[in-house]
């Protein structure tokens, strides 16, 4: 299916007024994200799956400090484009489920991670908010595990990617859904990106940490203040909260095209 067709099989992106990106609102039926955009990102095309360096290398750099470049963390012109990043990515996808645990549920069908994919193409359309970072967070969160338990540390973050007080999930109080609806897909991708009314999805965030451009800096950071909800003083993305190690150092390798290679950062 492709991001042009996907609103029409959602059936929940009932657009009220067309946007140009950044400016003014478009509206959404039964969506509860705030559709924040990143005012500074690149108007990227989702159609554009050959944004990239290639497939990169299935290998694991364990990187530290501020996520800038001369604290060697990949620059953007390093990253994989998004159809290889999809293509290697696909196998973690369709074992995701089982692999995290048995109240998991079924692992994703075909079906259903081409509704991830094509949800998260086009919530990037939408936010302005590059499709392999949203992607890399998806995979960060939940391995794209359609029906990943909520997880609960004073907040309920439900679905794909875990959002703060999220209002979609296909695994809500152990109820299972299978197929897990496009609607819920679609609404779990957007409460990340977009926000929720509780919690600032990466869009925002991005806004708040972007001093200039659209540089890999500013997602690094992202991904650490997403996961952990701030980022220490020193700017050292090892650091803040109740915060997951090597968040953002993982990132940064899945947007490099590690996959399977074994790691030696302490998760």
């Amino acid at each position: 299916m492709l991001y042009s067709t996907f609103l029409a099989a959602v059936h929940v992106a009932s657009i009220a007024s067309v946007r140009a990106r950044g400016h003014s609102h478009t509206h959404f039926h039964k969506v509860r994200g705030i559709n924040e955009v990143f005012a500074l990102g690149a108007n990227n095309n989702p159609a554009d799956v050959q944004d990239g360096t290639g497939a990169g290398s299935d290998w694991y750099t364990t990187y530290s400090g501020d996520g800038s470049a001369a604290a060697g963390w990949p620059l953007m012109a390093q990253w994989v484009s998004f159809e290889d990043m999809v293509n290697a990515n696909k196998g973690v996808m369709r074992v995701s489920c089982v692999n995290l645990g048995s109240d998991n549920g079924p692992d994703d069908s075909e079906d259903e991670i081409d509704l991830v994919l094509n949800a998260v193409q086009y919530v990037s359309y939408l936010t302005n908010v590059d499709h392999r970072f949203i992607l890399a967070i998806v995979l960060q969160e939940s391995k794209g595990c359609v029906r990943v338990r909520t997880t609960n540390n004073g907040v309920q973050n439900p679905g794909l990617m875990q959002a703060h007080d999220g209002a979609f999930s296909c695994n809500m109080e152990g109820n299972l859904q299978t197929p897990c609806p496009a609607s819920q897909i679609f609404g779990m991708i957007f409460d990340g990106v977009g926000g929720t009314s509780t919690g600032d999805g990466l869009a925002k965030i991005l806004n708040q940490l972007a001093s200039s451009g659209n540089d890999a800096q500013a997602y690094y950071r992202a991904a650490r203040q997403y996961n952990t909800g701030s980022i220490a003083q020193d700017g050292d993305l090892d650091v803040g909260g109740h915060s997951t190690n090597c968040y953002a150092s993982d990132v940064a390798n899945r947007l490099t095209g590690w996959v399977w290679a074994e790691t030696a950062c302490s998760l």
